[in-house]
């Protein structure tokens, strides 16, 4: 549990852990703790936001601050996954190539669009939640975008090559417990957002997200990459905040 603790903050966050033997057990235990270990973050990220609230600032402003700060405190790995997997899968080349050009790491125009519209749409509804005094629902959407991971490495879902993170981590995830997760997580929702019929409704916006984008990605890259996982946290993060409002 201390290596899964470790390989999710050292994955998820800037905080060094240092070097990890990512096993499956190891790499099972990462994914479902994901959101736990993001809490800090998005504590930060919504704290600053808030403070550019109380400041007079407007919600834009305040949410623009919190969208920085999550790509600061991650590195810009998520974001930099998202670009990549839209550069690759918009070209409508065969698996191969995509995953060429995904690895290559330079962003292309389609992938400088998905982060323009994907930081915007973030930045409009988180602004407009912590403006509105619902700090707490925006803090646990934030960490619980990170389920998204516990859905691309269910079991029976593969790794679209030998190497990298999506190697690690694919297929570590039993179904039954990444459903599990979810649940619990709309069940925590719906003890912070009014009333509390919206909680459920919200987390499973933010499911089917993540289950639609694996099956796509499954499909034309023939399994996940590290880089589809971080554009599976960008999107969910994305559904759950507009669901949310």
């Amino acid at each position: 549990m201390l290596d899964s603790v470790r390989l999710a903050v050292g994955t998820l966050t800037i905080v060094p852990t240092g070097p990890v033997d990512v096993t499956p057990p190891v790499a099972r235990g990462a994914m479902l703790i994901a959101p736990l270990a993001v809490v800090p973050l998005a504590a930060v990220a919504v704290g600053a936001g808030s403070l550019a609230g109380l400041a007079g600032w407007p919600p834009l402003i305040a949410g623009l601050l919190v969208v920085a700060a999550l790509a600061l405190g991650t590195r810009a790995l998520h974001l930099d996954g998202l670009a990549d997997t839209v550069d690759g899968l918009g070209i409508g080349r065969p698996p191969d190539r995509a995953l060429e050009i995904m690895r290559r790491g330079d962003v292309g125009p389609m992938g400088v669009v998905a982060l323009v519209l994907v930081l915007g749409l973030q930045a409009v509804a988180v602004g407009t939640l912590v403006g509105g005094g619902e700090w707490l629902a925006a803090g646990l959407l934030i960490a619980g975008s990170r389920l998204a991971l516990a859905v691309s490495c269910a079991t029976g879902i593969p790794a679209a090559r030998l190497d990298g993170l999506g190697a690690a981590v694919a297929g570590t995830v039993p179904r039954s417990l990444a459903v599990s997760a979810w649940v619990l997580f709309g069940a925590v929702l719906a003890l912070v957002i009014a009333p509390w019929w919206r909680g459920p409704i919200v987390a499973g916006f933010g499911l089917l997200t993540a289950v639609v984008l694996t099956a796509y990605v499954r499909r034309r890259l023939g399994g996940i990459t590290g880089d589809t996982l971080g554009a599976a946290v960008e999107l969910t993060l994305t559904a759950l905040l507009l669901a949310a409002l």
